[in-house]
């Protein structure tokens, strides 16, 4: 059975490339085949060559979808097998054309600002 492992921060804690670099190799060395762990703007292509299992972005806090997808897309170009979303797509006011718009941008390497378009066309749909 597949182990996901997930790295977790307290609120008094850094969020930075380093914590993550760390605790996502030590949960690879613990026997996780995947980790799931958080999106940071600087150096999170280092926090994905580091770790020798496939790495998952996590959502986070909710976002405007724009920004959700420049996170997705982001963290893919720099590594990341996929992403892990709750909140960014089921608190939006469009959570179908929401899911729609990550798959394209992680799985079809859609541009955030092509994904929101969609997002948009499939919400006005709705």
């Amino acid at each position: 059975m597949p182990v996901m492992g997930v790295t977790a921060v307290g609120k008094n804690m850094v969020r930075d490339a380093k914590y993550f670099r760390l605790a996502c190799r030590i949960i690879a060395e613990l026997g996780a085949q995947y980790v799931k762990t958080y999106y940071v703007d600087d150096g999170f292509e280092t926090v994905t060559a580091s770790c020798p299992v496939p790495i998952v972005m996590a959502g986070g806090k909710k976002l405007l979808e724009l920004e959700a997808l420049t996170m997705a897309y982001n963290a893919v170009q720099q590594g990341a097998a996929g992403v892990d979303m709750g909140r960014n797509i089921f608190q939006s006011d469009a959570p179908q054309a929401m899911i729609s718009a990550v798959h394209a941008v992680v799985h079809k390497n859609l541009k955030p600002a092509q994904g929101f378009e969609m997002f948009k066309a499939l919400r006005a749909k709705k």
